[in-house]
C-alpha cells in the first residue's frame, strides 16, 4: 500500500460511460453479437426427477424443415469427465434432476428449434427420487467447508450451559425460502469455432472464470478459448459460475460445420439450469443478562444441496462477525437431494444468514425491554469476535445512530400493535447488515498511450450493470492524474489482462487495485515524457494488512410496514439504510446499488418463493407471471445514505463492496417492523398475508 488516491475524479457522479450506448441500443449484449449465418439451439430437458433415458425418438424433429441436427447422449461430442458434473452434459443416459439437459435441437431459426425440441420424444426408466427438504431428516451431513472455503462449524465456550443459565433467552427457528436469480437478461451464449479455437460471447460475470471452468471440460487448453462479455444485463450471482447451457452451446456449434450457434435460455429453463438460493432452516439461540449483553449465541443451519454436486452456502458465517458473546457456536448441515444445483445469489450466506439472528435480536430486545437499536449498540465488539483481530474500520454504531435519526426512530412507540391508521396496523423495525471485503491477488491491468494521446486501460473486468465502466474510468483517471475524458477503458474479454469474477462485492476492489498498480508503475516508468506506444502491465499482490485486520462493510436498515387489519395484506412504504462501506467512488452508481439491494431484500421478505413440487421435482411457479418480484409499485420510498469512512488498509482506493450489503439486513428489518405493527412474530419468509390472519 502506498496511500489512498487523492480525490479528483473519484467521489464525483459523472453519468455512466456506457449509458448512451445502452439507451440508444448500440450496446451489444451476448445474444446480439453479430455473427455470420448463425444457427440456433433449443434445449431438451428431462421430465423425470431421477432415472435413465432408455430411448430418444428424434425422427419427427429431424423431419421438420430447417432442423440441422438433434444432439443426444448417443451422438454428442465427447467431454472430459470427472471435472464438474454440472457441466458434463449429454455424456450419459443418467438423469439426476428434473430439467437436466438430455438433448438439444439445432435449427435455422429459434422458432423452428423450439418447435422441434417439443417433438423429441424420450422414454425413461424411472427411479425413486427424493426431493423433500427438511431439518428433521436423518441423513443430514456435515460438509467439509462452506462457500467458498470457510470452516463448517465453529465453537467457543459452552453455549448449551450459557443458554440454560442466561437470564434472558431467545431460542427459535427461522426459515428462508428457495429463491431464484432472475436478471432481466436471461442466460445467453453465442459459440463460434474457427481455426484459432472457440469463441464464446456469453452473458457472464467473469470472462476468465468461465474460460477456466469450461475449457477443461471441453478438453481444450484455455489459451484457445476466448470469452467476450462487454455488456451484461444483470446476474445477481447466477452468471458468476459456469452452467450447463454454456457447454451445450459449444457442443452444438461443434456439430454445425463451422457455423456459429446462438442459445438463449427461456425464463422457465432458468429455474432448472442456472442455480438458485438454497432454502434454509436456522435454529438460533441467544442468551443475555438483563441489560441485554449477550452471553451466548448459536446459529445451527440446515440447507439443501444437489446429489449430483455439492454447494454449501455459508449461512451461519455472518453471525460469527457481528456481535460479541463469550459463548458462541455455528454449524451447517446439508440435505443432498435429487434437485438442481444451488449456487450464488446476491450476498450468499450473509443475506439469509442475517435474517434469523437479526429477528432473534429483535425478540431479545423485547425480552429485555430494551430499544432494538440500543441493544445492538450494547453488543458492539471491540475486535472481530471470531478471530480477535482489530477491524480495519467498523462503524456499525454510527450507521445505527444516524439511521435512527434520519428515520425518526425516537418518535416510535415501543409497544407492538399500538398504531392503527385507516384500517392498517403500522410499525417500524431495524436490522444490522454486514458484508466481507474480498480481494483476489494476481488481478492484472495494462496502461498504454494510444496514437491519439489518450490513455488506454485494459483489464478483463465485466460490468453487469453495476457501473464498472464508469467507476474504473474514474479510478484510472485519479491514478494517472488526468481527466476522466482522457481515459479509454477496455473490459469484458479474455484477450485482456486477467481479472476475477464480478462477485462478492469485490469488483471495484480487485479491478481498481490492479488499475492503480498499473497506473502508478506506468508513471514511475515513463514520467511526464510518456507518449504514444508506451505501455506497462502490473498485477496486485497480497494485501500486507489482510492478516492483521478484519475487513468488513457494515450497515443499518430501517423499515416502515403497514399490515391491513382485516386481510393481512402487507406493504412497505419506506425503507432507509445507512452504510459504512469505505470510500464511495461514484455516489450516483453507489446509491443505485444500495437502493437496488434494499428493493431486492423487500422482494425476498414479501414475495419471492420458488414453490417446489416434491412429487415431480420441479419449481411450479417458474416464470415471472407467478414468481413475484418487487417492482417500483411495491415500495414508495427507498433511501440510501453512507458515512464517510477512511480505511487505508483495505486497498489503495479505500473502498469496500456495496453491491450486496444493501440486501443483507432488509428482510429482517421488515419482519421486525411487521411484528411491531401487529404483535405477530413471523419467522418464515416470505411473509404472506395468511401469516398475519391466523
Amino acid at each position: 500500500m502506498t496511500g489512498l488516491l487523492r480525490p479528483s475524479a473519484v467521489g464525483r457522479s459523472p453519468v455512466r460511460v456506457d449509458g448512451p450506448a445502452k439507451v440508444t441500443g448500440r450496446a451489444p449484449y451476448a445474444y446480439e453479437q453479430p455473427v455470420r449465418e448463425p444457427a440456433y439451439v433449443h434445449p431438451v430437458q428431462a421430465t423425470i426427477a431421477r432415472g435413465r433415458v432408455t430411448a430418444i425418438h428424434t425422427g419427427a424433429a429431424l423431419a421438420l424443415d430447417g432442423v440441422l441436427t438433434v444432439l443426444t447422449p448417443e451422438n454428442a461430442p465427447h467431454l472430459e469427465r470427472g471435472i464438474d458434473p454440472e457441466l458434463e452434459i449429454l455424456q450419459s443416459p443418467d438423469v439426476a434432476f428434473r430439467g437436466q439437459l438430455v438433448g438439444a435441437v439445432v435449427a435455422e431459426t429459434p422458432e423452428v428449434a423450439r418447435q422441434a425440441a417439443g417433438l423429441v420424444r424420450i422414454e425413461y426408466e424411472r427411479a425413486e427420487h427424493d426431493c423433500v427438504f427438511s431439518a428433521d431428516r436423518t441423513d443430514l451431513y456435515r460438509p467439509e467447508v462452506v462457500n467458498p472455503s470457510l470452516p463448517t462449524d465453529t465453537s467457543d465456550g459452552d453455549v448449551g450451559t450459557a443458554l440454560r443459565d442466561a437470564e434472558r433467552t431467545v431460542v427459535a427457528t427461522y426459515t428462508t425460502a428457495m429463491t431464484h436469480n432472475n436478471p432481466m437478461e436471461p442466460h445467453t451464449t453465442v459459440a463460434v469455432w474457427d481455426d484459432d479455437g472457440l469463441t464464446l460471447y456469453d452473458s457472464t460475470q467473469g470472462v476468465h472464470a468461465m474460460r477456466e471452468s469450461v475449457a477443461p471440460v471441453l478438453g481444450l487448453d484455455p489459451g484457445v478459448v476466448r470469452v467476450v462479455a462487454p455488456y451484461v444485463g444483470g446476474g445477481f450471482g447466477s452468471k458468476g459460475t459456469a452452467h450447463a447451457h454454456l457447454v451445450l452451446a459449444a457442443l452444438a456449434a461443434k456439430r454445425t460445420a463451422g457455423r456459429p450457434v446462438k442459445l438463449a435460455l427461456t425464463r422457465q429453463q432458468m429455474f432448472s439450469l442456472v442455480g438458485y438460493r438454497t432454502p434454509t432452516v436456522q435454529r438460533v439461540g441467544l442468551g443475555a443478562d438483563p441489560d441485554g449483553r449477550l452471553t451466548a449465541l448459536s446459529v445451527d443451519v440446515v440447507e439443501q444441496t444437489a446429489r449430483i454436486k455439492e454447494f454449501a452456502e455459508q449461512t451461519g458465517v455472518p453471525a460469527r462477525k457481528v456481535y460479541a458473546a463469550p459463548n458462541r457456536r455455528t454449524t451447517h448441515r446439508l440435505a443432498a437431494l435429487d434437485v438442481p444445483v444451488p449456487s450464488w445469489m446476491r450476498a450468499p450466506g450473509e443475506c439469509p444468514g442475517m435474517f434469523g439472528p437479526e429477528v432473534a435480536m429483535d425478540e431479545l430486545a423485547q425480552a429485555c425491554d430494551i430499544d432494538p437499536v440500543e441493544l445492538r449498540i450494547r453488543n458492539e465488539p471491540e475486535t472481530d469476535p471470531e478471530t480477535g483481530l482489530p477491524f480495519s474500520s467498523r462503524d456499525l454504531v454510527g450507521c445505527l445512530r444516524e439511521g435512527a435519526d434520519r428515520f425518526g426512530w425516537r418518535r416510535r412507540d415501543p409497544r407492538p400493535r399500538a398504531r392503527l391508521e385507516d384500517g392498517w396496523w403500522v410499525g417500524t423495525g431495524v436490522a444490522s447488515s454486514t458484508y466481507p471485503v474480498h480481494a483476489s491477488p494476481g488481478t492484472t491491468a495494462t496502461v498504454r498511450i494510444s496514437p491519439d494521446g489518450r490513455y488506454e486501460v485494459l483489464i478483463g473486468a465485466v460490468d453487469i450493470g453495476t457501473g464498472a465502466w464508469t467507476a474504473l474510468t474514474q479510478i484510472a483517471a485519479d491514478a494517472l492524474g488526468v481527466p476522466a475524458e482522457d481515459v479509454h477503458l477496455h473490459i469484458g474479454d479474455t484477450d485482456l489482462p486477467e481479472a476475477p469474477v464480478a462477485g462478492g462485492s469485490s469488483g471495484t476492489t480487485n479491478w481498481g487495485s490492479a488499475i492503480v498498480a498499473a497506473a502508478r508503475s506506468f508513471r514511475e516508468k515513463y514520467g511526464p515524457d510518456a507518449g504514444p506506444g508506451d505501455e506497462h502491465t502490473a498485477s496486485t499482490a497480497e494485501n500486507p494488512f489482510a492478516q492483521r485486520y478484519a475487513m468488513r462493510a457494515f450497515g443499518a436498515q430501517f423499515a416502515e410496514v403497514r399490515v391491513h387489519a382485516d386481510t393481512g395484506e402487507i406493504r412497505v412504504p419506506r425503507l432507509l439504510g445507512v452504510f459504512a462501506a469505505g470510500r464511495i467512488v461514484n455516489p450516483r452508481t453507489a446509491r443505485s446499488q444500495l437502493t437496488g439491494g434494499m428493493t431486492m431484500g423487500l422482494s425476498m421478505a414479501l414475495h419471492e418463493e420458488s414453490v417446489f413440487d416434491d412429487r415431480f421435482g420441479f419449481v411450479v411457479n417458474h416464470d415471472l407471471a407467478e414468481y413475484h418480484i418487487a417492482t417500483c409499485a411495491d415500495v414508495r420510498s427507498v433511501e440510501a445514505y453512507w458515512r464517510d469512512e477512511h480505511d487505508p488498509y483495505v486497498n489503495p482506493m479505500g473502498t469496500k463492496g456495496i453491491g450486496e450489503i444493501g440486501i443483507v439486513g432488509t428482510a429482517a428489518a421488515i419482519a421486525n417492523a411487521a411484528h411491531h405493527a401487529t404483535g405477530a412474530r413471523v419467522r418464515d419468509l416470505p411473509m404472506t398475508p395468511d401469516k398475519f390472519c391466523e
